[in-house]
């Protein structure tokens, strides 16, 4: 069993991408129903103020850091000591998050590498299409599901995808997406309505699809395979400074960004 970690009240697994793929192939070849989450700093902050959704978040069978800040939050919670004083916290704090852009194996320390959504959705798919398992994607704005299933059959060579559909996170919609869905019979399922609505429909629904094996909540994901949304090039992710690039592309996340990269440091250096 893998060891997991707290950061303010939300669990991680302290793993590897490598690791994290080699637990999926094993549940692909097993008869049961799992689901995966990916929080980030934002969504660390969401379950902080709804009860539901964290307790949705911390009994998924698999919890990935798909954020730098979360990378940055777990060495920042091992290098305090409660002996600490308020000043050596503050030095602390102060340091470790300037160490970010500079050093990246500073933070991958106690959980070893960031994991992004969409690219583990990308590897899930890829041992999905050698086990020839059947893929669903749900979500995202009008045709989106339909050019992102397109291009991971493109590149992902076999890969079966059984079905696509737009549909709604609403409850009273919830019934007739499931027979959509069911019509396919799916053993993987991509969600993709945003934080918490996307864990919050998983966690509803997943149990009704009777040949499931994993469903995962992969936020704007289709958005960025379809190319509908450019990512940031590779060197900034390295750096920890996607945001940046996706504030600077999308001054309407300017709020988000904001709780990521202000909010949510602040909040880890007065929790004791």
């Amino acid at each position: 069993m893998q060891k997991k970690i707290e950061i303010l009240g939300t669990k991680f697994d302290t793993i590897t991408k490598k690791q994290a793929s080699e637990i999926v192939d094993r549940w692909l070849s097993e008869n049961r129903k799992r689901y995966i989450v990916t929080p980030n700093p934002e969504i660390v902050l969401k379950a902080e103020k709804d009860k539901e959704y964290k307790k949705i978040i911390n009994r998924a069978d698999l919890s990935i850091a798909d954020g730098t800040g979360i990378l940055w939050a777990s060495k920042f919670r091992k290098i305090l000591l409660k002996k600490d004083s308020t000043f050596k916290k503050f030095s602390k704090w102060a340091i470790s998050l300037a160490m970010i852009p500079i050093s990246k194996e500073y933070i991958e320390t106690v959980i070893p590498e960031r994991i992004t959504g969409v690219d583990f959705m990308k590897e899930i798919c890829k041992k999905a299409a050698k086990r020839k398992n059947r893929v669903f994607l749900l979500g995202a704005a009008e045709g989106v599901a339909k050019l992102t299933a397109k291009k991971l059959q493109k590149d992902i060579k076999n890969l079966k995808i059984s079905g696509t559909y737009s549909g709604t996170a609403k409850k009273k919609d919830d019934e007739e997406i499931i027979k959509i869905i069911n019509r396919t019979s799916p053993e993987v399922l991509f969600v993709a309505y945003g934080a918490p609505e996307q864990e919050k429909w998983i966690h509803r629904n997943y149990k009704k699809i009777p040949n499931l094996k994993i469903a995962m909540g992969v936020g704007g994901a289709f958005d960025f395979i379809s190319g509908r949304t450019k990512r940031a090039p590779r060197k900034i992710q390295k750096l920890g400074l996607e945001w940046a690039y996706r504030l600077y592309k999308q001054p309407s996340r300017i709020k988000r960004i904001i709780n990521a990269t202000k909010v949510f440091p602040v909040k880890m250096m007065k929790k004791r």
